[in-house]
């Protein structure tokens, strides 16, 4: 990971989520990162250049009544000006790291495997399985 790397933690307040705003798809909205941060398992890491944000990684633990918890890397973002330094790499593993402490059996994410960066960066983390899985998806309106 790059030198310049002070830190990588967990936050837990939307004041540290609206700070990191720019690594997000789209605008931070105050209510749903409350919701977020308040819900037991859910997390979410933040890497600092100094006291800036460069990278994000969100995680939700889910629990299932026959198999037990398991992480779910439900986002991974880099600041264009931090790409290609292991920042993604470095927040990977320090969500599956937070994940074997909590007690979860397992990680696992989706993405497209159009998704050269992605796919390269959770290739790099040593993952024990790739699958060829599909995902459907529904839409509500709200």
């Amino acid at each position: 990971m790059d030198t310049n790397v002070a830190s990588i933690r967990r936050v837990t307040t939307v004041a540290d989520v609206l700070a990191a705003g720019d690594l997000f798809d789209e605008p931070v909205r105050p209510d749903w990162a409350a919701r977020f941060l308040g819900e037991a398992g859910h997390h979410i890491l933040l890497a600092y250049v100094a006291a800036t944000p460069v990278g994000m990684v969100t995680g939700v633990e889910t629990t299932h009544p026959d198999k037990g918890t398991e992480m779910f890397l439900y986002e991974l973002a880099v600041a264009d000006s931090h790409r290609r330094l292991g920042i993604g790499r470095a927040l990977t593993e320090a969500l599956a790291e937070l994940a074997r402490k909590r007690g979860c059996y397992g990680m696992w994410v989706l993405t497209e495997r159009a998704n050269e960066a992605a796919m390269a960066t959770y290739r790099s983390t040593t993952p024990t399985t790739e699958s060829d899985h599909t995902m459907f998806g529904w839409t509500f309106d709200t």
